[in-house]
C-alpha cells in the first residue's frame, strides 16, 4: 500500500478527530507532556520546570487521575532513563523501546487505568543512546542518517504495539516519517496510530529545562546540525512540504512563541492537516519567571501566549501549563 492512501491513521480515536479544524481555546487542544523515569515509584520534583515532576509507572493512577477527571484528554510520553537503564545506554538506543523501560510500561499501564485518554509518544533516541544525540553516528561522530530513520521506525512500531494511539518523532533525522509511515504500514498499524511531526523544531536556547528533566543533553557537541537555524523561515517550510509528503498526519512546530509565523506557514501549507505547536520547557518557565517578578498575572500572560498559537492557527498545543488550563477552562 502507498503511503499516500494512508489517511485512517490521522482520524482512528474521537480526539484527533476533533483536531481537524478547530480555531477556539479548549481543553481537548491542550497535550500534557509527562516525564516517565525508570524507578517505578518515583516523584521526583524539577526544580527548573515549576510544578513539574518525573514520574514513575506506580505513580500514574494518583498522578493522572485527577487531571482526567478535570477534563484531561491527552499526554505525550518522555521516557526518562536515570536508574537501572543507564548501564545499557548505547549507541543505537537499545532502551528506547525495552518491553520493561518506562515508556511501554506507562502506555500499557496508562491504557489500562484511562482507557479514553489518548496517548502520544515521543521518539527519539537521545535519552537512550551513549552519546546524548538524536541519532546513530559515524565514525567521526557525525549523524548516520541511514540506520538512524531505521532505529527509529522499530521504536515507533513498539511504542503502537504497546498501545500508543500516536507516535511523534522529535530527532529531525532526514526521511524518518516515510520510513515510520512505511514501518507502520508493514507492521498492519499505519490506520491504528497516528503520526505526528515534529516537522519545524528549532534549535532553540529555550530547551535547557527539558534537558534537565529528561537528562538528554548531548555528551559533545551540539544538535544544530539537524535541528534548523533558528532564521531558517525557507528550510521550515520545505521540512513541512516534505513531511506532508511523506505521510505524516498531524504537523508540529517546535518552539511556539517566538515562531508564530511558522505556525501561520504551517497552516497555509498544510491547511488539510491539523497544526500543533510546542510550548516548551524555557517558554513555559519564563512566563512562571515573569509572574514571579511581578512583570506581569500569571494566568492572563498564559492566556495570552496560547491564545496567540490559536489565532496561529495551531490546533492542537503541548503544554506545561495543561493541568492549570485544565482548571481555568470551562470545556
Amino acid at each position: 500500500m502507498d503511503i499516500s492512501s494512508i489517511l485512517q491513521g490521522g482520524y482512528q480515536h474521537p480526539l484527533s478527530r476533533s483536531w481537524q479544524g478547530r480555531r477556539q481555546l479548549t481543553k481537548s487542544m491542550f497535550m500534557y507532556p509527562i516525564f516517565i523515569t525508570d524507578d517505578p515509584d518515583a516523584s521526583v520534583v524539577i526544580p527548573s520546570l515549576p510544578g513539574q515532576r518525573r514520574w514513575g509507572v506506580n505513580q500514574l493512577e494518583t498522578f493522572l487521575g485527577p487531571l482526567v477527571k478535570k477534563g484531561l484528554k491527552s499526554v505525550i510520553i518522555f521516557g526518562v532513563p536515570l536508574t537501572c537503564e543507564k548501564t545499557l545506554q548505547d549507541g543505537r538506543g537499545t532502551p528506547a523501546d525495552d518491553p520493561s523501560g518506562p515508556v511501554i510500561q506507562a502506555i500499557k499501564k496508562i491504557r489500562l487505568l484511562f482507557p479514553s485518554l489518548y496517548i502520544a509518544c515521543d521518539v527519539c533516541l537521545c535519552e537512550y543512546t551513549s552519546h546524548g544525540h538524536c541519532g546513530l553516528l559515524h565514525a567521526d561522530s557525525t549523524i548516520n542518517t541511514k540506520p538512524s530513520v531505521l532505529r527509529l521506525a522499530e521504536v515507533s512500531v513498539n511504542y503502537a504495539k504497546a498501545g500508543a494511539h500516536c507516535v511523534a518523532p522529535s530527532d529531525m533525522m532526514d526521511g524518518r516519517i516515510k520510513a515510520i509511515k512505511q514501518a507502520l504500514i508493514d507492521a498492519d498499524l499505519a490506520s491504528k496510530c497516528t503520526l505526528m511531526s515534529y516537522s519545524a523544531k528549532f534549535a532553540s536556547a529555550l530547551y535547557g529545562p527539558f534537558r534537565d528533566a529528561a537528562g538528554s543533553a548531548p555528551s559533545f557537541g551540539d544538535r544544530k546540525c539537524y535541528q534548523l537555524p533558528p532564521t531558517a523561515k525557507g528550510l521550515a517550510r520545505r521540512a513541512i512540504q516534505r513531511d506532508m509528503v511523506e505521510g505524516a498526519d498531524i504537523i508540529m512546530v517546535k518552539p511556539a512563541l517566538p515562531y508564530l509565523d511558522i505556525i501561520s506557514d504551517a497552516t497555509q501549507l498544510a491547511s488539510d492537516h491539523p497544526i500543533a505547536c510546542y510550548q516548551v520547557s524555557g517558554e513555559f518557565a519564563m512566563v512562571h519567571a515573569g509572574a514571579a517578578a511581578g512583570v506581569y498575572d500569571l494566568k492572563t500572560m498564559a492566556f495570552e501566549t496560547t491564545e496567540s498559537m490559536v489565532r496561529a492557527g495551531a490546533t492542537l498545543i503541548l503544554s506545561y501549563f495543561t493541568p492549570d488550563f485544565l482548571d481555568w477552562l470551562e470545556v
